[in-house]
């Protein structure tokens, strides 16, 4: 699944139908008494940022979502009931938070029974240019998919006679990359499931919701005299006091404020070329490992910096039970690679490697509490803490082998932020890499130098590019 966003998911003309919660079950919600479930720390801090940021008078969109094609004029019933299935199997969907205090200082959740849930469908109408209904749909998500409001996702099919293309789109606080790479199957087999009047083949998922509250519990019982919080401590010490930035000039004005972002998405090797890298990474851990060693190796060449510093993004998939749940389950682990140490790739694989054996676990640990007990001024202007390179190898996927037939991508929000956020995603034909970033002409220029010299190094593992051994 290509990670892009709305404007390069090829979107096609079409009449327009949207899915969103109905009236009844909003109302439903006004009235829910509290569920005694807390937000996860990381969506706690989400959605506080997203508060944050417009009450400087920024409106930023951070919606996810996905696009996928179905076979064929869609039978909308069908569709429907296969939509609402998908949103009961995932408790967190149903879920919501409402600001509690004065002045307004506790998110205190609250989620619908299953039979309280229903949608509403909305024949929009017919488009005909491309570019008005990417319009529509980025617009319609944006306002829907928001952070601030509850409910904050939205459901569309742009139907045709040869085809009928599903967009579904959310806030990030309940989904993750992750969740989002699982849906177009799913919504398949509920559809079939639908269609032919049998029931469906998928087996129950652990519900985010509950994860939340474990993960809360574990974290609240630590406190500052904690050795993942003090290691975080000396991390951000020598970040300055700050949380790590991408190590490249991105051309920023500190004066400018929250600058628009740009995206750069494209395929970064063949199948081939991916499958070398990975058998050349093993040794060390395997592709993840040498996505950071060949990052660090890229922006040093770029940059010259002496230590490559970032935050690791690793899911919190702890159990099997929370395998296939919708959920933002993702931590983060702080790594440093002195440079002295990773001269060539082998080096830097090694060190990397050592790095995240070391750190791994801090990732189980949220970012979020740890800040909060270090006592520091964090208070968000951006809606990226930091920057991150993720790697994730999504051949595993069910139903990843007709991704490409289903023209399904993954959808990012390009909107605004001063951080480099980069996914570089294997897929059975290959590695694909997308980024936004800031949109200045010095950022742009580093990113794709950051892209070429990437390429080079994952391609200076095929066998016959090596250079030879003297």
């Amino acid at each position: 699944m290509r990670i892009t966003d709305i404007q390069r998911c090829e979107v096609r003309p079409g009449r327009l139908v949207e899915w969103t919660l109905s009236p009844a079950t909003v109302a439903r919600a006004t009235g829910l008494p509290e569920d005694s479930r807390p937000p996860a720390y990381i969506q706690e801090s989400h959605i506080r940022t997203a508060r944050s940021v417009r009450d400087d008078g920024l409106f930023v969109p951070t919606w996810l979502g996905t696009a996928f094609d179905l076979p064929g004029r869609a039978d909308l019933d069908a569709l429907e009931e296969a939509l609402r299935g998908w949103t009961l199997r995932h408790e967190t969907l149903r879920s919501g938070f409402r600001w509690s205090g004065e002045p307004g200082d506790e998110m205190r959740r609250f989620t619908l029974a299953a039979d309280a849930v229903s949608l509403q469908r909305t024949e929009v109408g017919d488009f005909a240019r491309p570019a008005d209904l990417v319009r529509r749909l980025q617009d319609r998500f944006d306002v829907t998919a928001d952070a601030l409001r509850w409910p904050n996702l939205i459901y569309a099919a742009v139907v045709r006679d040869d085809s009928t293309s599903v967009y579904m789109a959310f806030d990030h606080s309940n989904v993750d990359g992750h969740s989002i790479y699982r849906i177009p199957a799913e919504i398949q087999e509920l559809y079939a499931a639908a269609l032919g009047g049998r029931a469906t083949d998928l087996a129950p998922v652990g519900s985010y919701v509950d994860f939340c509250e474990i993960e809360r519990t574990d974290a609240d019982r630590i406190d500052d005299s904690h050795e993942i919080v003090a290691r975080w401590r000396e991390f951000v010490g020598r970040c300055d006091g700050r949380l790590p930035e991408f190590p490249l000039d991105l051309g920023l004005d500190p004066d400018g404020g929250l600058p628009t972002q740009r995206l750069l998405r494209e395929s970064l090797t063949d199948a081939d070329t991916a499958a070398a890298f990975e058998a050349y990474c093993r040794p060390y851990g395997g592709s993840a490992v040498g996505v950071l060693a060949a990052t660090a190796l890229a922006v040093h060449d770029i940059g010259g910096q002496p230590v490559y510093r970032t935050v690791v993004p690793l899911h919190t998939r702890v159990r099997s039970r929370w395998s296939d749940s919708v959920g933002w389950y993702v931590g983060g682990a702080p790594i440093e690679i002195p440079m002295s140490e990773a001269r060539d790739l082998p080096g830097a694989l090694g060190t990397v490697r050592a790095a995240l054996h070391a750190n791994r676990h801090m990732a189980r640990m949220p970012l979020a509490r740890v800040l909060r007990l270090l006592g520091a001024d964090f208070r968000p202007t951006s809606p990226d803490l930091y920057s991150i390179v993720s790697y994730v190898d999504a051949r595993g996927v069910p139903g990843s082998g007709r991704w490409a037939e289903q023209k399904a991508y993954g959808l990012i929000r390009v909107s605004y932020g001063d951080q480099v956020c980069a996914w570089i995603t294997r897929l059975h034909e290959g590695l694909w890499f997308a980024s936004r970033f800031p949109d200045t002409d010095i950022a742009h220029k580093n990113m794709r130098l950051y892209v070429e010299r990437l390429r080079d190094v994952i391609v200076s593992t095929v066998p016959s590019s090596r250079p030879p051994v003297s």
